[in-house]
């Protein structure tokens, strides 16, 4: 990393100077080559699928450029910022075209008794204390989150107009809560977004529960649009029939355990719930239960090796007999050149059965959709397998 210190007194760049107030860059190039033996032309197609060898980015870790900055305000309390732009490597495009620091965008102040207040474009406080123990830690978010990141434990839901505050730790029990508003003319709930989070941390063991709610902007359903606060919402083949609902729910617990510094586990439930509008295109409420858990394993100081499985299943709703149910297995390795660069692999597949309802709202046949790298390209069949190789760098 390399940081930029300045002096708040005369609001001067200097290296070295008195220690007031920061600025640090980071940043992440990520690049690779990946295989999916199965990539349809588009979402819900159910045939034309081909496999397909491409260039991948961002798989291990979003490729980024960042700005954070603080400034000591005396009493302890701190004024914080943080500019994140996430990009594509092997173009240079922007990872969300239109959005200068799609990943993070916002301002706050922090103190060690009273916690973190900030506001802007940021994750909600249910992903924040949840995601530590969140599968795409060693499986990534591409290949490894649950299918389509139903449950938004991976960082594809960012959310815009957000306060959150996090409380510091006592005795290892930390809370969390965030409202995004909407900004709808005549509705405090329209196009909103609330979180809330509860995390525990004693000794090797960690648990956290949290709940999330998303409002349509557009009301009584229908497509979503910029005045919704978390813009935009990840479609996939597991959603598709239900991406014009009126409100979005989600609770998630998870959690861990270390057995030593070889060896650790962390486990995941989540039930989503898609809420149907009067122009939803569908009647009754979708439910989404997901369980998974992950090995982790460090043999050796420079070498990571993780593998999981997760159990996706669908209600069966608006005529769906049988419920789509999703079984995903991954494994990855990661291996350390040196503290800032490493090489990985990665390897997934996934088998959907059942029926789901296509975007246009007809009863399909289920079709994988392995992680959420694969949410825009799924496979045409009930199967997919994914195979990645890859570098990063941190700066």
């Amino acid at each position: 990393m390399k940081k930029v210190i300045a002096t708040s007194a005369l609001g001067l760049f200097a290296i070295g100077a008195q220690a007031q107030s920061s600025v640090t860059l980071y940043g992440i190039v990520d690049t690779g080559i990946g295989y999916l033996s199965s990539s349809a032309p588009s979402v819900g197609a159910t045939s034309g699928g081909h496999s397909v060898v491409k260039m991948i980015n961002g798989i291990w870790a979003g490729s980024r450029f960042g700005l954070k900055g603080s400034e000591d305000l005396g009493g302890g309390t701190a004024a914080i910022f943080t500019l994140e732009e996430g990009f594509n490597s092997a173009t240079g495009a922007q990872s969300t075209s239109g959005l200068a620091f799609n990943r993070q965008a916002f301002v706050g102040l922090t103190n060690p008794a009273y916690g973190t207040f900030t506001a802007g474009r940021q994750y909600t406080a249910y992903y924040t204390l949840l995601s530590p123990y969140s599968p795409t830690t060693w499986l990534t978010g591409a290949y490894g989150a649950h299918p389509g990141d139903l449950d938004s434990l991976d960082t594809t839901y960012r959310v815009n107009n957000s306060l959150v505050y996090q409380s510091p730790s006592f005795r290892g029990l930390k809370v969390a809560g965030s409202y995004s508003v909407g900004g709808v003319a005549g509705s405090l709930d329209a196009g909103s977004t609330w979180s809330a989070g509860v995390q525990y941390l004693n000794g090797p063991f960690g648990i956290a529960a949290g709940f999330q709610r998303i409002n349509n902007a557009t009301n009584g359903g229908g497509a979503w649009n910029v005045n919704s606060t978390t813009n935009p919402l990840p479609v996939s083949a597991i959603n598709a029939g239900y991406q014009a609902a009126q409100a979005q729910q989600r609770v998630a617990v998870t959690g861990g355990y270390a057995f030593s510094k070889q060896w650790d586990v962390s486990f995941s439930y989540s039930n989503v719930q898609y809420i149907p509008g009067t122009h939803s295109g569908f009647a009754s409420e979708a439910v989404f239960n997901t369980a998974g858990a992950v090995l982790h394993f460090k043999p050796i100081p420079t070498l990571d090796l993780a593998a999981g499985y997760s159990y996706t299943r669908a209600s069966e709703a608006n005529g769906v007999t049988s419920g789509a149910s999703y079984n995903q297995f991954n494994l990855s390795q990661y291996y350390s050149l040196s503290k800032r660069t490493a090489l990985y692999a990665l390897e997934a597949y996934q088998r959907a059965n059942g029926q789901t309802l296509s975007a246009t709202g007809r009863i399909i046949n289920a079709t994988a959709s392995i992680g959420d790298g694969q949410n825009g390209t799924p496979s045409s069949s009930r199967s997919q397998v994914g195979v990645g190789v890859g570098i990063i760098t941190k700066f």
